[in-house]
């Protein structure tokens, strides 16, 4: 950018910034999420550090807080209140440390104190003679709201204080997990729109002119800094700064942690962003403080920050970030995606430079164009996609993307159907989609070293033609690669020999047929056993023994399948029957499996349910569950013949609702269409031996 455009660009990104502040703090609203406006703030205090003639005094970057929303009296702080600089990553922790390092004398030591960042509203108390006397806003840091009339209903924040002295003290008021859910879950009952998240339910429970909704909403504080007062002898440490609060008989957060120095700071933070989610209110980082007070006053502060503390935000679920350009990729099935090429951007802990729009109407719905600047998370916390544009931000020169009628692989015409969303090239063989057919069944069948660019080396030197050629490689195959020496080679073949034992539904889903994902996969295998039980019984006249499958026998049985068999499987509709019968009918697909039993695929660990507890019933899971993973629920589930899907419908028989920061919309839809909702504790029970 020139240095208009940059000027251009800061304006309207302090413009965009200023008005999501005032829905945050005022009105309490979340255009976005947390993690956007951070990342906005980030890139207009980086523009403002390059091009310093454009600061302005009004600039988000230069003050603190919010303005006043009018409805109560204004306060004056006894003691202006700071926000503190953010890192949102280690390096930043680093450049911080150094910064304050060489402030200081070179041999003094320095220590720290690591407080969990709570999110909600700040807030300030003030108390004379020990008792309790006013509550007031952060605001905008010199003036605050008098919300003293709901302070005063919060049960955890003591009237009067264990000591007759005069105080001012720092905290957050909040609002745990479970109280978040039962308020949103009454709200819902009622026809009215739930609370976004648990800091602006505290937000605006605290602005509300009716003490009463603050006293019905169970909200509670934490304290953590001490402003004015008269106290006998000053805590000389931040850590005896928490136990002086507690002795006067203030709430304080108990996790916080001293630490000897900054690797140990480092620890703890890996510690908590392990744990974040086991906490029973939201977190969203970590404030990192020097102990010693006298270092403190050293370090002193910048114009709107302590120089002694810093706020360690936990990797953003979302983002913003540029497009530099749209093009389209072309699946395993064929389907075209449309995929934005993006500046990269720090997301859920790794760098995302691209992002999936999915298919033609998603890219005109979300109205998409070259040069917008557009929010970005991790669908799943896997697959980076856009989530929505900031329209604000546009300057007038950004481009919309022509949908290509062509495939850019092999320039065959592209065809979309009537009844599908989807775009697709039908040339059975385009290269494009042969290659993530490649990279789909690697993948699946866990072989390690045959990644992407492996695979086009394999690809471009004719190595491989179908999967049965994967088997078929010899150590001069690999050694004739680039990269590829002794030891790799080694451990390539050694993988690709153990990726020979397969379970069934492992290798239905890596076969890569079309609609049959991970659940599909495990519906056809479990049918797929069932025919062979009714064929071995018909052959035997007599009671099942044990009952293996190889490829031999799923090509003897695919002669006898029908549309109607697969329609009644689980799952299953015609469209989905139709596909996979065409793929077992389909002579390339035979002389494949055939190819792939010659080279020594075996079907192991067929998982048969141990129990038929859960037999015909099908479950969704939503929210993290505390005694096992999400995968080993599915797991659970399929040992005891349930089955898993993704989303609720009226098919649905329970929702295993785990713990979650607010109401999922898969609770929404499973109250919707009266499907039962259980908790972990009543799932572990249907399944209890």
């Amino acid at each position: 950018m020139d240095k208009k455009e940059v000027q251009e660009r800061i304006i309207k990104l302090r413009e965009k910034i200023l008005d999501l502040n005032y829905k945050y703090f005022i009105l309490d609203k979340s255009e976005v999420s947390e993690d956007v406006r951070d990342s906005l703030k980030k890139e207009l205090k980086q523009l403002e550090e390059r091009f310093p003639e454009f600061v302005t005094p009004d600039s988000p970057t230069q003050r603190v807080g919010a303005p006043l929303s009018g409805k109560f009296d204004k306060v004056q702080h006894k003691t202006k209140k700071m926000s503190l600089n953010d890192a949102f990553s280690f390096k930043e922790i680093d450049n911080w440390y150094n910064k304050i390092s060489r402030l200081l004398p070179s041999n003094q030591t320095m220590h720290f104190v690591c407080e969990l960042k709570i999110d909600g509203l700040n807030i300030a108390l003030h108390y004379e003679n020990g008792i309790f006397v006013r509550g007031v806003t952060r605001g905008d840091g010199v003036m605050g709201e008098d919300v003293t009339h709901s302070i005063k209903t919060i049960e955890s924040i003591p009237l009067k204080l264990f000591e007759k002295i005069d105080l001012e003290v720092g905290g957050e008021v909040y609002i745990n997990k479970d109280d978040f859910r039962k308020v949103n879950e009454l709200r819902i009952s009622e026809d009215m729109e739930p609370f976004e998240n648990p800091r602006n339910l505290a937000a605006g429970s605290v602005r509300q002119l009716d003490p009463k909704i603050a006293a019905s909403r169970n909200l509670s504080a934490f304290f953590y800094e001490i402003g004015e007062n008269n106290i006998e002898g000053a805590p000389r440490h931040q850590q005896n700064v928490l136990e002086k609060l507690m002795d006067l008989g203030l709430p304080v957060e108990k996790n916080y942690k001293f630490c000897e120095d900054i690797g140990a700071v480092k620890r703890f933070l890996n510690e908590i962003q392990e744990q974040k989610e086991n906490f029973p209110y939201e977190i969203d980082g970590v404030v990192i403080k020097i102990n010693e007070k006298s270092l403190q006053q050293t370090l002193g502060y910048t114009a709107k920050a302590p120089r002694f503390a810093i706020a360690y935000k936990f990797p953003a679920e979302q983002a913003t970030t540029k497009v530099l350009d749209i093009h389209v990729q072309v699946g395993r099935t064929g389907a075209i995606t449309p995929v934005a090429v993006l500046s990269p951007v720090r997301v859920a802990g790794s760098t995302v430079s691209r992002a999936t729009l999915h298919n033609e109407d998603e890219l005109e719905r979300k109205d998409v164009r070259i040069g917008d600047t557009v929010v970005v998370q991790k669908a799943g916390d896997i697959i980076p996609e856009i989530l929505s544009i900031i329209s604000d931000l546009r300057q007038g020169n950004e481009e919309r993307f022509k949908f290509p009628s062509f495939c850019p692989a092999c320039n065959s015409r592209l065809v979309r159907k009537e009844d599908e969303a989807v775009t697709r090239c039908v040339n059975p063989k385009c290269p494009a989609q042969d290659r993530e057919k490649f990279i789909h069944f690697a993948s699946i069948l866990d072989i390690d070293g045959l990644g992407e660019k492996i695979i086009d080396q394999l690809i471009e030197n004719e190595l491989i033609e179908d999967f049965a050629d994967f088997y078929l490689l010899k150590r001069d195959d690999l050694m004739s690669l680039p990269l590829f020496k002794e030891k790799k080679t080694e451990n390539v073949l050694k993988s690709i020999e153990s990726a020979k034992n397969v379970s069934l539904e492992r290798f239905l889903y890596a076969l890569g047929i079309r609609h049959v994902g991970e659940e599909m996969a495990v519906s056809l295998a479990y049918f797929i056993r069932d025919e062979k039980r009714v064929h071995t019984l018909a052959k035997n006249n007599g009671p099942e023994d044990s009952v293996g499958i190889s490829i031999h026998d799923l090509l003897l049985l695919s002669n006898d399948f029908t549309l109607n068999k697969f329609i009644n499987i689980e799952g299953f509709g015609e469209k989905v029957a139709s596909e996979v019968l065409n793929w077992f009918k389909t002579d390339k697909n035979r002389a494949l499996l055939q190819k792939l039993e010659q080279v020594g695929i075996r079907f192991v660990d067929e998982k048969k349910p141990f129990s038929l507890k859960l037999g015909g019933k099908t479950f969704v899971i939503t929210g993290a569950l505390s005694s096992m993973s999400r995968e080993q629920a599915k797991e659970r589930i399929r040992q005891n013949g349930g089955r898993i899907t993704g989303s609720v419908s009226s098919n649905t028989d329970y929702l295993i609702a785990g713990e979650a920061d607010s109401i999922s919309q898969k609770e929404k839809d499973a109250k919707k269409n009266q499907v039962s909702i259980i908790n972990e504790e009543e799932f572990l029970k249907m399944i209890e031996i």
